[in-house]
């Protein structure tokens, strides 16, 4: 039977991110639960969703989490509502004791809560993942690389592959991530430090969204493996799994054009701003479009929305070359697309009114690009 003290504070934090990968609305009833698993060595949190789950290990060794095991043991408890009653505990200090029946009882402070909880042996068990030969990647690297892609991954099911971003390991060391709906795409190439055996996998976005919530800038690296359409991402303390997704991704380098007919270069923050103005009344019109203007060097964009009002708005360029052009497309693919950038100044080509335009920071042009599909209209 289950005995330990421990650091509530430390404790409801560990909860807090095991939660992360467990849903409310399950198929599967006893997936609403967090597994707790108490051994000599330490505590491990528990939680999953089918697609992703969390393993969070709180040691003896940690000073922080002042943890005395009395007697160890494994429980299941009902997630939400145990996160919710140890966040209204009084004291620092938390007694967990299991009685009879697979009931708990918690102290801390003059407060005592009896909770029911449920045979550990009931949990499903996770797919184990060979954990020989990792690839070691930087968190913080890892986490821009989602940041820069994730985003522009579809959110529809009538496609599941593209709900997922395609992450290829070649030459051991060359790394491209790419992300598309259709509508968008952007694609990231970076050159790792340490090398690593050649991979072709795509991940669901949803899951690489979790990690970067879960993998804070603290754990400064990740191991990371592949197993049987699994993979986990290991730090010293957490081990995060995803299912990955099955099928062929599209060739998506085919789709980047080599060849331009206008060419400007702006402001980040300034075009990001112009289109968040725009977007404003976009969102009032029918097709929800910003009409972008290039006549004789100078771009301006417009929206014009019976109900609302209109935009005619110039917009400051940093140089502009090539034909004059009209282009319409939907602003919010541009501020998120402007979003995921991290430089100063943006250059964004074009071939026609039809034809997708890519836009590519000034710093990293040659490893980071992304195009948006334009909107016909009448």
């Amino acid at each position: 039977m289950i005995h330990f003290s421990i650091n509530k504070n430390l404790f409801l934090q560990a909860l807090t991110t095991t939660k992360r990968a467990i849903s409310t609305k399950n198929a599967i009833p006893i997936l609403s639960t967090v597994k707790i698993d108490v051994t000599k060595e330490g505590i491990t949190l528990i939680g999953s969703n089918g697609q992703i789950s969390i393993e969070n290990f709180i040691s003896v060794q940690n000073e922080n989490a002042g943890l005395l095991i009395t007697s160890p043991g494994s429980i299941l408890l009902e997630a939400n509502f145990f996160i919710n009653v140890i966040s209204s505990l009084p004291d620092i200090v938390l007694d967990f004791k299991e009685i009879e029946q697979k009931q708990i009882v918690l102290t801390s402070g003059k407060s005592e809560i009896t909770l029911k909880g449920k045979d550990a042996d009931q949990y499903p068990r996770i797919q184990e993942v060979s954990t020989s030969n990792p690839l070691i990647l930087e968190t913080k690297v890892l986490k821009n690389i989602i940041n820069e892609t994730a985003f522009a991954a579809s959110t529809q099911e009538s496609r599941p592959i593209l709900t997922g971003v395609h992450f290829v390991l070649t030459d051991n060391q060359s790394l491209k991530t790419v992300a598309t709906d259709s509508h968008r795409m952007s694609q990231k190439k970076i050159t790792l430090d340490k090398k690593g055996d050649d991979f072709d996998v795509v991940i669901p976005s949803r899951s690489l969204r979790e990690f970067t919530a879960v993998f804070t800038d603290e754990i400064e690296t990740v191991e990371v493996f592949f197993a049987n359409n699994q993979l986990l991402f290991r730090s010293e303390n957490i081990s995060f799994y995803t299912r990955l997704l099955e099928g062929n991704y599209p060739d998506t380098d085919r789709l980047i054009p080599t060849e331009f007919s206008s060419v400007v270069t702006f402001n980040t923050n300034n075009l990001r701003h112009a289109m968040e103005r725009s977007r404003l009344l976009s969102n009032a019109t029918q097709n929800g479009t910003v009409k972008l203007e290039i006549v004789k060097g100078i771009v301006s964009a417009h929206v014009h929305s019976p109900e609302v009002g209109r935009v005619n708005e110039e917009i400051d360029t940093e140089s502009v070359s090539g034909e004059d052009l009209a282009i319409s497309f939907n602003p919010t693919y541009l501020i998120e697309a402007l979003k995921a950038v991290d430089s100063e100044k943006v250059t964004i080509s074009f071939i026609s009114a039809v034809r997708p335009f890519t836009l590519v920071p000034s710093e990293d042009a040659e490893n980071f690009i992304q195009l948006i599909t334009p909107v016909r209209t009448n």
